[in-house]
């Protein structure tokens, strides 16, 4: 009898330890299904850039407005009054045709601008300034620079030693005089003007070199 209670509680202590288990296991197996893998995160909702037909983005649309009438101003003000309206593409040229550098602005006056007054285009539009020095008048019309297109000696007689030797291909030996005979150095070419030239102008140029000869714009050539 006494063996039978023996067995009798070692089943017992079976049944006890197995719902044990059964309920240690299954607080486990809820851990895991409330624990499970992280949700991924949603998106942020971003607005949808506009696309063609195509599903090409679309490029932004420039601003059109009316060009400012920029002749008279100095060079400096109608910069500002162009940036001012939206225009920020600029650029200037000498309107004499000396290839001169506008370094200082505001030595310089706008004679010519490449977009008419009142025309009405995109903000992103370039516009060239003609302008020349503020104690030098405006010409008629903006002086064309030489061109040697063709492969043609230009006519040099009256432009700046500069603008001809930008008018020449970059390899071309120059050489220039000082027409006076004074044998002054020309320092500053766009500061000289051309009395004489060889090879004559319409001549064929097949890489000779070239003579200039040239006094200071005021002076007269001899």
């Amino acid at each position: 009898m006494a063996n039978w209670k023996l067995i009798g509680g070692i089943a017992g202590g079976v049944i006890v330890l197995g719902a044990i288990g059964n309920a240690v296991n299954g607080d486990n197996h809820h851990t895991a299904s409330a624990s499970t893998s992280p949700k991924t995160a949603s998106a942020a909702t971003a607005t949808p850039t506009p696309t063609s037909a195509d599903n090409k983005p679309k490029a932004a649309t420039a601003e059109k407005k009316a060009v400012p009438n920029f002749v008279g101003m100095g060079l400096q003000s109608a910069q500002d009054t162009a940036q001012a309206a939206g225009f920020y593409s600029l650029t200037s040229h000498d309107s004499l045709g000396r290839a001169r550098m506008q370094i200082l602005d505001r030595d310089w006056k706008v004679c010519s601008q490449s977009v008419k007054a009142g025309t009405v285009t995109a903000t992103t539009t370039k516009l060239d300034f003609g302008a020349v020095k503020l104690a030098e008048s405006c010409p008629a019309h903006d002086q064309t620079a030489p061109s040697a297109a063709g492969g043609k000696m230009p006519d040099f007689r009256g432009k700046s030693v500069k603008a001809a030797r930008q008018a020449l291909d970059s390899s071309t030996s120059i050489t220039v005089n000082d027409a006076t005979g004074a044998s002054r150095w020309v320092l500053i070419e766009s500061n000289w003007q051309v009395c004489t030239q060889t090879p004559t102008a319409g001549a064929k140029l097949a890489g000779q070199p070239v003579t200039l000869n040239a006094v200071k714009f005021g002076e007269s050539c001899p």
